[in-house]
């Protein structure tokens, strides 16, 4: 067991692309933790996803022996963190197991939003932090401009910044002796009673639940019969071990060390991430502060599009909830749709995660309702509700007040694209609290709702920005809102999957976009169908999808008019009758498009 002052624990954080997992696998390939026949890039990506789109979904850990320029030998617990905005929640635990972080800033593209975000997080939890410049080999790197910005921007002194490129590997050797040199050493005591954090955890075929522990104090040991302090449940170790990042079993495991641990747990959702683990018979006196559980914030419907695959869906959503705490589901109807699920989501990358593992990793197509976020209700009796499907929003003249939730958004965009950002943000009804300049970028920050964010706000904002602005956002609470329930009428009939929540002042434009949209999308009948979008009883957009019409005078052939006019009557009368009790078949294709909300 590696002695306390030889132990270092780290993480590494960063905006997305700025080099983390690239970064990873160097320290990994420099201290031998694999060989040069299993290495391959992005090797704590584990996720097909993660490798496909370049992304870090999971936060993954792993240990390196590192033999030092003074003949020591050290430990090192790396744990690699998402760098999006949907996932902060599993970098904010990530960094509570450790003591350091290696704060990684691309040379050529300087201090982003996210990195501003992952920053103040180290230093909530009273990291060292060790600024480090990635990318150097690129001809457009400026190191010099980019260590004034993160002393100008985050208020670290960067004069000592180690400048190295992930890539090549320059530079790497003086990095692992800073992270010796610079970062503490973990402190706990070996003797006392079993005290360990509950990092994370996932589902394995094979072994059931692996749990990710650091122990703080006292020893994790194979047979030890452990508590969950939140839970009060009481399991046996079965195996302890580390990653390296392969999974290797050890003896045991001591204070400062992270590590991982199986007990036969059968579910994920029995293991809370932030949890005391500590023994059955020497209990520790106080739990660990621990994390606030994750939030959902979106939420949507899943449907399958072949109503028979609605069990396998059940069992996908089931086996999805095992490796992903933080993805919630519960049993829904749809008059329009059939069986389902509502589903709640950290943010819309985590949704668009999710529909494309169950796409992938089950082989059953979903359809997707659209997007909302949880809206606070006060009834006229005082009653307060949770509203999360748009649906079940009761009758207007029930309720006193709505309310959504708002978001302090931050945006660091270059001078050249500050207009169409700003315009971006006043039209999503934001209010600009601040405005100012890092270098020749500008530095906005806007509160905004949170319903405008959820549909294409991201989307909206890289393609204004050509791509260069980036974002990051928090949420700050409730305010009230003059909000009202959007109904979409085919032929008369609600159509429940389409209504949704909107701004009264937003009302009438995104009604008259969906109306003309599904003008497009619906097949045309034998009959007229009216396509209307309605605030309660009034129609606020109408388009008409115009009938199919069979020439029924086309065996008449001289003679008076009489005939033709007969038979033309005789066909209004029929589609009048077929208007009054004729089905709309609505494809499932013109859900899908329908829901995706266009540029405008």
């Amino acid at each position: 067991m590696p002695n306390l002052a030889h132990i270092r624990n780290f993480s590494i954080i960063a905006h997305i692309d700025h080099g983390k997992s690239t970064l990873a696998d160097r320290l990994i390939q420099k201290c031998g933790g694999l060989t040069a026949r299993e290495m391959k890039e992005q090797v704590l990506d584990s996720m097909e996803l993660e490798r496909e789109r370049g992304i870090t979904i999971k936060a993954q850990t792993v240990r390196l022996i590192y033999h030092a320029r003074d003949g020591e030998t050290y430990t090192l617990n790396l744990i690699d963190t998402p760098g999006h905005v949907d996932f902060t929640y599993e970098v904010s635990r990530s960094l509570s197991a450790v003591e350091g972080s290696l704060l990684v800033v691309d040379a050529s593209q300087g201090v982003e939003a996210q990195t501003l975000a992952n920053v103040y997080q180290a230093i909530e939890n009273d990291h060292e932090i060790i600024p480090v410049l990635n990318k150097i080999d690129l001809p457009a790197a400026e190191p010099d401009r980019i260590k004034e910005q993160i002393e100008d921007v985050i208020g670290l002194d960067a004069g000592d910044a180690l400048e190295i490129s992930a890539k090549t590997g320059d530079g790497i050797d003086d990095l692992l002796e800073a992270i010796i040199a610079r970062l503490p050493a973990p402190r706990g005591d070996p003797d006392a009673p079993l005290k360990a954090l509950l990092v994370d955890s996932w589902y394995d075929a094979y072994l059931g639940v692996v749990v990710l522990v650091r122990v703080i104090g006292g020893h994790l040991k194979r047979g030890q019969r452990i508590k969950m302090m939140q839970t009060g449940a009481v399991y046996s170790v079965d195996r302890v071990g580390v990653m390296t990042p392969k999974g290797v079993e050890v003896e045991a495991l001591g204070p400062g060390e992270i590590g991982f641990l199986t007990a036969s747990i059968k579910q994920v959702a029995d293991t809370a991430v932030g949890d005391t683990i500590t023994e059955e018979k020497r209990p520790a006196a106080e739990p660990l502060p621990g994390f606030n559980p994750a939030q959902p914030v979106v939420f949507c419907g899943f449907f399958p599009v072949d109503s028979s695959e609605f069990e396998d869906l059940r069992d996908a959503m089931a086996k999805l909830r095992l490796n992903d705490a933080s993805f919630s589901y519960e049993m829904e109807t749809s008059a329009a749709l059939g069986f389902g699920f509502r589903c709640g989501f950290l943010g819309l990358l985590h949704l668009e995660i999710i529909r494309e593992r169950i796409e992938r990793e089950f082989n059953i197509e979903i359809i997707t309702t659209a997007p909302s976020v949880i809206y606070r209700i006060t009834l006229t009796d005082g009653a307060e509700i949770e509203l999360h499907n748009p649906a079940d929003m009761p009758d207007p003249v029930k309720i006193e007040e709505i309310e959504e939730p708002w978001i302090k958004a931050t945006i660091l965009v270059p001078d050249d694209y500050l207009g169409a950002v700003l315009k971006l943000c006043e039209d999503r009804r934001g209010i600009q609290q601040e405005l100012t300049y890092v270098g020749s970028r500008a530095m906005v920050i806007y509160q905004l709702p949170l319903n405008e964010v959820v549909f294409d706000f991201y989307d909206r904002l890289k393609s204004v920005s050509r791509g260069y602005a980036s974002f990051d956002y928090e949420i700050t609470g409730y305010q009230v809102g003059d909000l009202v329930k959007m109904q979409i009428l085919v032929n008369a009939e609600p159509v429940d999957a389409l209504s949704i929540i909107v701004h009264q002042s937003r009302a009438e434009m995104r009604g008259r976009a969906m109306c003309e949209k599904l003008k497009d999308l619906i097949p045309r009948h034998l009959f007229q169908i009216p396509v209307q979008a309605a605030i309660g009883g009034r129609i606020i957009a109408r388009e008409n999808i115009r009938a199919l019409r069979k020439d029924v005078t086309a065996k008449c052939y001289g003679g008076d008019g009489t005939r033709k006019k007969k038979l033309l009557e005789r066909q209004k009368e029929g589609k009048k009758k077929m208007r009054a009790f004729g089905k709309v078949e609505i494809p499932q294709d013109a859900f899908i498009k329908a829901l995706k909300m266009d540029e405008n």
